[in-house]
């Protein structure tokens, strides 16, 4: 019996993206048990950049529920993410769980190369801006094995299954999961099969996951990217990203090394500026009500 965990992104019970992710659930043909997490009901603190989880038994300082959550991604076989689209994007929750990164290598192969698919939940076709970009970025930052991802589009509650152009896409991501994958005939970068680019001059484009740059080439009515392989490349696989591991852990040594000479230039900016601190207001702002 396998073990599927699902992520779903979004404070709103029995929402579409709950909803989507237990259709998606349902079509499975393989045995599974499915366990639900719902992610912003997790208490996730905002990283420090502070380099600690780079040492050691290589776990994040911060008291907070992240080691529960990647227990429980770890313990999986497959992942299921249902993500909303608030303001052209995933919400805040998926990235602050992603911006606690460095401490996700203390799990090493427990979190490598599980087999995910992703859903996004956006309330208006074309306004689902940056979100299919989330869920790439998602399964590539937790070095996941992203077998699809897809957008549907559904405002009401409940409706994202009155669409049967949604149940398809269901049927698609529930037979990608542990089957075979239908891929799409649409240019991507062929490093690591993402779908976004940033357009640069010369022709020149970059792409948004792994941030390689290349050339687009018109063809046959379409258009197609090369791009270049970059140095320091973490979403290949678990060799580059043990390269990354080690290039930032060289980083935090190098702060070590030059930590005294750094606090004394930083102590010159100390004392500039006023700062605005939650429950209080300015002298400015009482002279101003």
């Amino acid at each position: 019996m396998k073990k599927v965990l699902g992520i779903v992104a979004s404070k709103r019970r029995l929402g579409n993206c709950e909803i989507m992710l237990k259709e998606i659930s349902r079509r499975i043909s393989t045995p599974h048990e499915l366990q639900l997490l719902r992610l912003p009901d997790f208490r996730l603190a905002y990283c420090t950049g502070c380099f600690r989880c780079l040492a050691g038994d290589r776990t994040c300082v911060l008291k907070d529920d992240l080691e529960q959550i990647l227990e429980a991604i770890a313990s999986a076989d497959a992942i299921i993410l249902a993500v909303p689209c608030y303001v052209l994007g995933a919400p805040a929750c998926v990235k602050t769980l992603l911006d606690r990164a460095l401490s996700f290598y203390g799990k090493g192969d427990r979190l490598w190369g599980k087999p995910a698919v992703g859903i996004g939940v956006a309330g208006r076709e074309g306004k689902e801006g940056a979100t299919l970009l989330d869920l790439e970025r998602f399964f590539a930052v937790l070095q996941m094995e992203n077998r699809m991802s897809r957008i549907v589009y559904a405002a009401l509650p409940g409706e994202v299954v009155l669409s049967e152009p949604n149940l398809e896409v269901a049927g698609l991501l529930s037979r990608a999961l542990f089957g075979s994958v239908e891929k799409r005939n649409l240019p991507c970068c062929p490093l690591c099969g993402g779908e976004t680019f940033r357009f640069l001059s010369d022709n020149r484009v970059r792409c948004m996951l792994c941030s390689a740059s290349g050339t687009i080439f018109g063809q046959d009515g379409g258009f197609s990217v090369q791009v270049d392989p970059r140095e320091h490349q973490f979403l290949m696989g678990k060799e580059e990203a043990a390269e990354h591991c080690a290039d930032l852990s060289e980083t935090r040594e190098r702060f070590e090394a030059q930590k005294a000479r750094l606090k004394g230039l930083v102590a010159r900016y100390v004392n500039e500026g006023s700062w605005i601190e939650p429950g209080r207001i300015t002298t400015q702002q009482k002279e101003q009500l």
